[in-house]
């Protein structure tokens, strides 16, 4: 980290480097990959069964995500319109604790997953997996709307509100309190400080580099490639997206809440209504599309290791786009108004639907239908989805950029206070201690921007997914609990 500190300091000083030397982005490249890939190692160990690879970290997710599913009696269908309803304010209350609205705390939540995760995620999943990796993607999506109810009904239900009425909340709470509760406190420390831990160096090299990053790649396509004055120039474009990130984030939630509720609808538009209009143009091959996913999703050989290697996959960014599991959702839920947990657990819910059973589906759709899957001609994650909307739509690429601009800016600012929270939790509530993390926080996004994305999609995928080792061992035990508070709120407001 002290090299990569020099090596951008250095430049600032000299203002250019030798074209005949190596780039900075690919000095800071070189020292970045090794640690990437020691920790992907860790993370994403694996039992060989024959010659399949099987992570146990997505073992663990899709587990989870089932047990949870068929615990709460399939909540993602029975509770989806009472969902609706909360969402539009019929049972709001100005008097109710928390800082910011149902609505707000959803699309915060949706900044942080509706992004690239979709954009590049859906791209990385469908060149490696094939077409078939959409339909695991769709079933990994609705399995953890489950597993969202439960861990944002607790992100509200262990909840903490300062004197100055600003909340602090998330699974290192959820873990610390509520297991305490049950008598397990020592594991409940040891568990919240570990995910703690996990999400703060999650929040800093994990989807803020990935995001930067994949600003950065689109960015360049558009202004040229490799003729543009931009390539390899990452570090120039990384600075200068922290320093807007930076004016965003020092107002905290209730400023991100303001940036993230007009953001991400408006986004999330665009990129749908030009999606749909592909969609549309291709009318025709729409059935032959859902028959390669189908297909694939169960016939597939030598994609990836065939139709487990593609279930991994789907499964794999299907997680990472939807973060059911992970935890870090909840600390953004924590924060909305309300004095019933459960009613903030419908809410989450509607993520992994919005997030990935819809974009991500259509997302996939346009790659498969345009064939851009099979001539990715070294193109990689947004890039590939860019090329994918421009074989019908010439000038969408430019819009992709601003989209992606935007999609990256609301998903960093939402894990700028995601990690912010860890953070504090970890080091004190003080102002000095805040500011310290946003400038680390910067200037990782900085960093993003000129590490190659083998190196970024290993170590944001690594750290991102390493929350969920302590998130779930916990969300096992305290599960009965919010079946109870579940319970208790249906007999309340059955009736809605």
């Amino acid at each position: 980290m002290f090299r990569i500190v020099l090596l951008l300091l250095a430049l600032l000083i000299c203002g250019e480097v030798n074209a005949e030397e190596v780039s900075i982005d690919k000095q800071i490249d070189q020292l970045f990959w090794p640690v990437a890939k020691y920790l992907s190692d860790i993370v994403f160990y694996s039992i060989t069964l024959g010659s399949i690879s099987f992570p146990i970290i997505l073992i663990w997710l899709i587990t989870a995500a089932l047990a949870f599913t068929v615990y709460f009696d399939f909540i993602s269908i029975s509770g989806f319109k009472h969902a609706i309803k909360v969402i539009r304010g019929d049972f709001s209350d100005p008097k109710d604790p928390g800082e910011v609205t149902h609505f707000q705390a959803l699309t915060t939540a949706l900044s942080g997953t509706v992004g690239l995760g979709n954009i590049a995620g859906v791209a990385i999943a469908v060149s490696i997996g094939g077409p078939g990796a959409t339909f695991w993607m769709i079933v990994a999506g609705f399995m953890g709307m489950s597993t969202k109810f439960l861990e944002c009904s607790l992100g509200v239900k262990y909840r903490r509100i300062n004197a100055a009425g600003q909340v602090h909340g998330g699974p290192m709470y959820y873990l610390r309190d509520g297991l305490a509760n049950m008598g397990y406190g020592i594991l409940g420390k040891i568990l919240g400080g570990f995910f703690a831990i996990c999400c703060v160096v999650a929040s800093l090299c994990g989807s803020n580099m990935l995001q930067s990053n994949q600003v950065y790649r689109q960015f360049v396509n558009v202004m040229g490639g490799e003729t543009s004055f931009w390539f390899d120039k990452g570090w120039l474009f990384g600075i200068i997206l922290a320093l807007v990130i930076g004016a965003v984030i020092i107002g905290g939630i209730k400023s991100i809440a303001k940036v993230t509720e007009k953001v991400v609808p408006l986004m999330a538009i665009v990129y749908l209504s030009t999606a749909l209009y592909i969609l549309a143009y291709h009318f025709g091959q729409i059935p032959h599309a859902i028959g390669l996913i189908i297909d694939g999703a169960f016939n597939a050989e030598g994609v990836a290791g065939g139709v487990i290697g593609v279930i991994i996959q789907g499964f794999k960014r299907a997680a990472f786009s939807s973060e059911a599991g992970v935890g870090a959702a909840s600390i953004a839920h924590a924060a909305a108004s309300t004095k019933h947990p459960v009613r903030e657990g419908y809410v989450a819910l509607l993520e992994p639907f919005i997030d990935t059973v819809v974009i991500c589906t259509i997302t996939a759709l346009v790659i498969v239908i345009t064939g851009s899957y099979q001539n990715t001609n070294g193109l990689d994650g947004v890039v590939l989805t860019s090329s994918a909307f421009a074989s019908v739509v010439w000038w969408f690429p430019y819009v992709l950029s601003f989209a992606v601009l935007m999609f990256g800016i609301s998903t960093m600012i939402s894990w700028a206070y995601y990690g912010s929270i860890a953070w504090s939790y970890l080091v004190g509530d003080s102002t000095i201690a805040g500011t310290i993390y946003k400038f680390i926080f910067c200037f990782c996004t900085a960093l993003g921007a000129s590490i190659s994305l083998r190196s970024v999609i290993s170590i944001s995928d690594s750290m991102f997914f390493s929350m969920a080792i302590a998130n779930i061992i916990g969300l096992f035990l305290l599960a009965p609990e919010v079946r109870l508070d579940l319970i208790k709120y249906r007999k309340e407001f059955d009736s809605n």
